[in-house]
């Protein structure tokens, strides 16, 4: 082959491969994308694996608001009865025993009396599958619709409540159970009906307008999806720890395990127990380890991960979030009805002044996050601090001199204390790590925090951090611990008595 010829012939080589590669990056692009859509369709379903317009119906859409814990659900459909189906469903597959449930509201108030939005569990996708549904309609009609056989007939059973918050869906075997309360009122149940379908399930949440014509819109908040065995599912579960490590950082166990979420633990003052989150509930737990029980918080059953007990044990100060707003309440350690303390929200607690008499906590005013007190008893809250940007984790150092918090002013979140009238507030951490949350320890030697890399914003779940503790009276800080956490690691007070110990949360993601 001549010099010419062979030139020609490289350069239709090279050409030949620049246009494979091309082809070839072009696929692999095409395929990232693709992976990278489905990636963030699943992250932005919360708790679900996916979404689907069931029969004929105008095409829905799902949204999760993972700060308000919120899911936002359109769909349409002609109906969900007789013997097909249309409508907008969020989906995730299940086995076994369930318990599901979530505050149900419907946005706006036209539309069809008879369109209904809640919680479905079907044998599968097809219009005319077998199922079991707890829904409320435009109307207030609540009820449990049900159709045993794929085909078949829709029947019904009726709820008393009209126009109930929330829904709660069991299914025990083949036995499903409908509940559902009134705003700030305990659960009633219904009435049961037994429907036979076969592992796995699809369970989720729909939205129908009743409507071929229309699109209608409900939001559901609160969810909690308890059961045997959740399917594989394109989203992460998470494993929760409960541990106690020691001040020095040489004992370090485990007190509770569990495969869901719980937060924010707590210790008795005794020292013989913890106390926790989960699911929008108190538990207590002993230290030594055990099994959990439940803290009768009366109507206030969407608990999050601000609370603590006061100086004489006596009392829990708990957040509870009726309405997606969290509020102040107190309650008995022995369980009972709660007591409302701050009227005004969002309001989340972090701290009881020595006395008892005073709770520090974060409130959002006007449209800034800042720390304030108000009485125990209730009354007129304060204001403490009004710099821009969040302030928030008040705490109160055991001699009531300082109330530690944290506060992004300087552009970078950092642990700062004031005196409890607000004034002197000065800066206490500054080493390039975003802290929150720092806790004071009872004999008034320490102070624990949590750190952050300081790119992340907030101080969300599922993150790389570091317990760090330092000498109240100032100093380099120590790493005490490094954990995947993050949100619900140490929100609140967590020292045990004798500030020899303290205790926190870890995470573990679990393959799905």
């Amino acid at each position: 082959m001549d010099q010419r010829r062979l030139a020609q012939y490289a350069k239709g080589n090279r050409a030949y491969a620049l246009a494979g590669g091309l082809v070839v990056l072009l696929a692999a692009t095409l395929a990232l994308v693709v992976q990278l859509r489905a990636a963030n369709s699943s992250r932005s379903l919360g708790e679900f694996e996916a979404q689907t317009d069931v029969g004929k119906t105008r095409p829905g859409s799902a949204t999760y608001d993972a700060a308000r814990k919120e899911y936002r659900i359109t769909g349409g459909g002609e109906n969900m009865w007789e013997s097909t189906d249309a409508f907008h469903y969020v989906w995730r597959r299940a086995s076994g025993d369930l318990t599901l449930t979530a505050d149900v509201r419907l946005v706006g108030t036209g539309g069809q009396e008879h369109r209904k939005a809640g919680w479905v569990v079907r044998q599968s996708l097809d219009t005319d599958s077998p199922y079991v549904s707890a829904v409320v309609h435009g109307d207030g009609l609540t009820s449990m619709q049900f159709r045993e056989a794929k085909g078949g007939i829709t029947s019904e059973v009726k709820s008393a409540l009209v126009r109930p918050l929330t829904l709660r869906l069991e299914r025990h075997g083949d036995t499903f159970t409908l509940s559902a309360a009134m705003e700030g009122q305990p659960l009633q149940v219904a009435g049961s009906t037994k429907v036979v379908l076969k592992d796995p399930v699809y369970v989720g949440l729909a939205v129908c307008s009743h409507d071929v014509q229309t699109l209608e819109t409900a939001t559901f908040s609160h969810l909690s999806l308890e059961g045997d065995q959740f399917e594989e599912a394109n989203i992460n579960r998470v494993e929760s720890r409960l541990e106690i490590i020691s001040v020095d950082g040489k004992e370090r166990r485990v007190v509770y395990k569990a495969a869901k979420r719980f937060e924010a633990p707590n210790w008795s003052r005794d020292g013989k127990s913890l106390i926790f989150n989960s699911g929008g509930r108190i538990y207590t737990i002993p230290a030594a380890g055990g099994e959990p029980r439940m803290l009768d918080t009366g109507s206030a059953n969407h608990c999050n991960n601000d609370h603590g007990l006061s100086p004489d044990a006596k009392w829990l100060a708990i957040s509870n979030s009726p309405k997606d707003r969290s509020l102040i309440y107190v309650v008995a350690m022995t369980g009972g009805a709660p007591r409302l303390v701050t009227p005004d929200g969002p309001s989340y607690w972090h701290g009881w002044s020595p006395d008892g008499k005073t709770l520090a906590y974060c409130a959002e005013r006007s449209g800034n996050f800042d720390v304030y007190v108000i009485p125990t008893a209730g009354g007129e809250e304060r204001r403490l601090t009004d710099a821009p940007g969040l302030d928030d984790g008040p705490d109160y150092s055991p001699d009531g001199k300082f109330i530690y918090f944290n506060s992004e002013r300087t552009g970078l979140m950092q642990i700062w204390r004031m005196h409890p009238d607000g004034s002197a507030q000065e800066q206490v951490t500054n080493d390039g790590h975003a802290d929150w949350f720092g806790h004071p320890s009872p004999d008034g030697k320490w102070l624990v925090f949590i750190s952050f890399d300081r790119s992340v914003k907030g101080h969300p779940p599922n993150k790389d951090v570091m317990l760090r503790v330092m000498p109240i009276t100032g100093g380099t800080p120590r790493v005490l611990v490094k954990l995947f956490g993050g949100q619900g690691t140490i929100n609140v007070p967590s020292w045990a008595p004798d500030s020899k110990q303290l205790a926190f949360v870890s995470y573990r993601l679990l393959a799905r």
